[in-house]
């Protein structure tokens, strides 16, 4: 489908929208407003109401297995705190908004007066989704949803199907990542009013373009969670999470139905598109039926069922059990995972860099390197298939995923994490060799696998982007020492003084250090990179998404620094990549893979090349940081 027949949703008429759900306020007639508050650990419940002059206090009735409910006189914009009974005031869990903050007063919200104009927006096929990952706050000079909005035309001129929002609920302070947030269903009031987010997603769809919103149901922030003050049973000591106690998924119901909610209500009330469920991995829960399980059957029979929605997990486990498809070749239960394997192999490529994590992808125990790991990730997904891994000290990883079709996995060269877990925020453009990592994009935005670019990754962007956060003054300190201390393990930063120069993640400076400059667009180094990457998309939606669903299998093989990857239906090839990463001329001579007979059976057409005359394509010589492209006839 070409970028000008792509569905867009009109302005033909309009709807109201909201979620149902036993958290948060309820809106009843007659200027009332219903409060409902989940306080186990307590034995009575206040709530606080202030609008203007007006001010009162109410005693919430206990309805058993720890509610507390009660009406009062109300209306939105109303601000509103619970007391609990050794008078501490807090905030609401479900909290729509939070207009001051994660410590002040929640507001009654109205969900149904925004009227929606998208009415006629279905999403679109997984298969055509072009995932572009940004931060709100560092996105654009104004840091704000509006500010997104003013760049929906750019994202859509660049090819862009589907851009996905680090995560929004409300954290601490002025800015964050929003992985330390604690009110998952109030959109952060620095970055504008749940209004303002709803109109970010409208006018998206008006543009034919997805909207992804990144969650957090591993864990709390260490500020602003009160819920241990009134709800104890919420957590649990019989699983540890690097962040503390685990959610106690096992236990309660009400913990369970707090986040499966959550989902529902992002999907259905901001008509979100899709879903990324962050680190899963660290969601323990050993139930008959796993969480994760139930969270995606009640979102596929939830009230957005009619229309297409996408649930994308981070796994570090690489767990192939929750990609699975149907008969007709559908997600299950989530249409695919981040695959880290496919960045640590382009990362070590790029850069040549193997501390860390990145040990285990400059040589398996196989004795595969880097380039073969690679082809294993572009043909087969993840690269540890329940293999030992060095940095788990031999533990297995992962589980078998050759059975599963390319667009199962999310492939990028670069994401927030990636980046700004480095010490200094290093965007891979400034630490790469340019022609490996020009030679690597090509191969990334034409395969198979459904592609992420990081915010100005489009540009080549040098802008760094770092770890920040703004806590409060008992929390900060600790947080700035431990993040130096993390990188202590690392030869160049043994030195104390040497961490000390590592930026400072609580100061505004190293905030506004992250934020995109936009003008560097204009530098006619960046603008030919975006120039590349508009025209791959555009490439690739004419081309490749036409034959991503026949897919049913895929082979890699390495010959001397030629990789060469086939992915095929019923054996037939519709799909193959040739790449030479090396500084010099290659020749294919042995090859299994035979592209050359490909080529002259007319099974495959060229369908791009890189560094390659075209007109005189000879697959078996390979000149240096080459790509070639070929797909069926």
């Amino acid at each position: 489908m070409s970028q000008q027949t792509q569905p867009v949703s009109t302005r033909t008429a309009t709807v109201k929208r909201s979620h149902s759900m036993r958290f948060g306020t309820l809106l009843k007639e007659n200027g009332r407003v219903e409060f409902r508050l989940w306080a186990p650990s307590c034995k009575s419940v206040q709530v606080t109401l202030s609008y203007g002059d007006y001010e009162s206090s109410i005693a919430l009735e206990a309805q058993g297995d720890g509610w507390f409910v009660g009406t009062g006189k109300g209306k939105p914009g109303m601000k509103y705190k619970f007391v609990t009974d050794d008078e501490l005031p807090v905030p609401d869990p479900g909290s729509r908004y939070q207009p001051d903050d994660v410590h002040g007063f929640s507001e009654v919200v109205d969900p149904t007066a925004f009227e929606w104009t998208d009415t006629d927006w279905k999403g679109l096929p997984w298969s055509q989704t072009i995932l572009y990952e940004l931060h709100v706050g560092t996105f654009t000079p104004e840091g704000t949803f509006a500010g997104v909005v003013s760049k929906l035309d750019y994202l859509k001129d660049l090819g862009i199907t589907a851009i996905e929002l680090m995560p929004v609920a409300d954290f601490p302070g002025k800015f964050g990542w929003g992985y330390d947030g604690v009110l998952p269903y109030a959109p952060e009031s620095e970055y504008g009013t749940p209004d303002d987010l709803k109109r970010l997603v409208q006018e998206a769809h008006h543009k034919g373009i997805q909207v992804f919103l990144d969650v957090v149901y591993n864990h709390f922030g260490p500020e602003g969670n009160y819920l241990h003050a009134y709800a104890k049973e919420f957590f649990t000591d019989k699983h540890k999470t690097p962040w503390g106690a685990a959610l106690n998924f096992e236990g309660r119901d009400e913990v369970r139905e707090f986040f499966i909610e959550n989902a529902l209500y992002w999907l259905e009330e901001f008509n979100i598109d899709g879903l990324r469920l962050d680190a899963v991995h660290a969601i323990k829960d050993d139930s008959d039926t796993h969480v994760l399980d139930e969270l995606a059957k009640r979102v596929a029979d939830g009230p957005g069922r009619n229309r297409v929605r996408h649930l994308v997990l981070e796994n570090e486990d690489n767990i192939a059990k929750f990609l699975g498809r149907d008969d007709s070749k559908q997600p299950e239960l989530y249409a695919a995972q981040w695959n880290d394997d496919i960045h640590h192999a382009y990362h070590v490529l790029a850069t040549g860099e193997s501390g860390g994590y990145y040990a285990d992808y400059v040589q398996n125990t196989g004795g595969e390197n880097t380039l073969a790991l690679l082809g294993r990730a572009l043909s087969e997904g993840f690269i540890y298939q329940n293999d030992p891994s060095e940095l788990r000290h031999g533990e297995l990883r992962g589980e078998k995923s050759n059975h599963l079709p390319p667009n199962a996995f999310v492939s990028f060269i670069q994401n927030h994490d990636q980046v700004g877990n480095r010490a200094f925020g290093d965007r891979i453009a400034s630490i790469s060799n340019d022609n490996i990592l020009t030679a690597l994009t090509v191969v990334q935005l034409l395969a198979p696998s459904i592609p992420l670019l990081f915010m100005g990754e489009e540009w080549a962007a040098k802008t760094p982007f770092m770890y920040f956060c703004d806590l409060g003054p008992e929390l900060a300190p600790l947080v700035t020492e431990g993040r130096r201390n993390e990188f202590a393990k690392f030869p160049e930063f043994s030195n104390p003084e040497t961490r000390h120069k590592i930026p400072d993640p609580c100061t505004p400076k190293t905030f506004q250090q992250s934020k995109l400059v936009w003008s560097d667009l204009n530098l006619p180094i960046h603008r030919q990179h975006y120039q590349l990457i508009q025209s791959l998309l555009k490439l690739r939606e004419e081309t490749v998404v036409t034959v991503m669903d026949k897919i049913t299998s895929g082979k890699a093989l390495v010959e001397g620094e030629i990789l060469t990857v086939i992915w095929s239906a019923a054996e037939k090839p519709v799909l193959a990549v040739a790449l030479n990463l090396s500084d010099s001329t290659q020749n294919l001579t042995n090859s299994e893979q035979k592209l050359s007979e490909q080529i002259e059976m007319g099974n495959l057409n060229i369908l791009y090349t890189h560094k390659i005359d075209a007109k005189a394509v000879n697959p078996n010589n390979m000149p240096p940081y080459s790509v070639l492209w070929l797909i069926e006839k």
